[in-house]
Formats: structure tokens, sequence, C-alpha cells
């Protein structure tokens, strides 16, 4: 199911953006973006190939960070897969910040995993 996804992205929920923002920026030397989305403002920066995403957003020890696989489409198959084998959705197909789409779902320890696919994908495949 994941042998085509790749590791694109990871989530960070975080007690406070601008803190982030300027850890990643000023101490890491990272580029960081302010971006707006649909739930309030987030921020972004690259890391290689990876894309660091910060959201400003309470979160208990185990739901962040996220690993974010990238499909090309086939997001409502992938999560009839899932489920189909048992495994645990805790965010059903869902409007993504940027208006993709994204599942996120648990591993056995309870780490959360997220797919996600960019709007305009096929929903099935």
């Amino acid at each position: 199911m994941l042998g085509q996804a790749k590791l694109e992205t990871v989530v960070f929920f975080v007690s406070r953006l601008e803190r982030s923002i300027a850890f990643y920026r000023d101490t890491l030397g990272l580029e960081v973006a302010l971006m707006d989305g649909h739930d309030g403002p987030f921020a972004v920066a690259q890391a290689g190939p990876v894309s660091l995403v910060f959201i400003q957003r309470e979160a208990r020890v185990g739901e962040t960070p996220i690993a974010v696989f990238s499909l090309a489409g086939g997001i409502d198959d992938c999560a009839q897969a899932l489920a189909a084998k048992g495994v645990e959705i805790v965010v059903p197909v869902s409007e993504a910040p940027d208006g993709g789409l994204s599942l996120d779902f648990l591993d056995p320890d309870g780490n959360v995993l997220s797919l996600y696919q960019p709007a305009g994908a096929p929903r099935s495949g």
C-alpha cells in the first residue's frame, strides 16, 4: 500500500508557533515561511526533501511529530484497506490545511502516521 509513497512531511504540534519559528529559523538556520490555513496560521520549513510543518496545538506525548506519506491518489482506497486490516483510524479522510486530503492512523505503539494526497488527485484508483 505504501510501496510507492514517499516520506514527504513531518508535522509538529507546537505550544507556541512563534517560538518554534524562531528556533528552527534562528537556531537551526532553516528558512521558515508563515502560511495561512483554513484552521489558522501554520509554518513550513524545508529540511532537504522533507517539509517540516508546525501547527500551534496542544498535544500529548505520542501525538507529535507525525510522519506524513505522500500519495499520488487513492486515499479512499488506502483508508478502506487500512480499516480492513484492523488499523485504528484516528482522523478519517478530511481536508488538509492546503486543500489536499489527509488520513491519520495509529501504528501498533500508538504513534500517529498520516497519508496525504494533493488537491485534485483522484480519491480512488
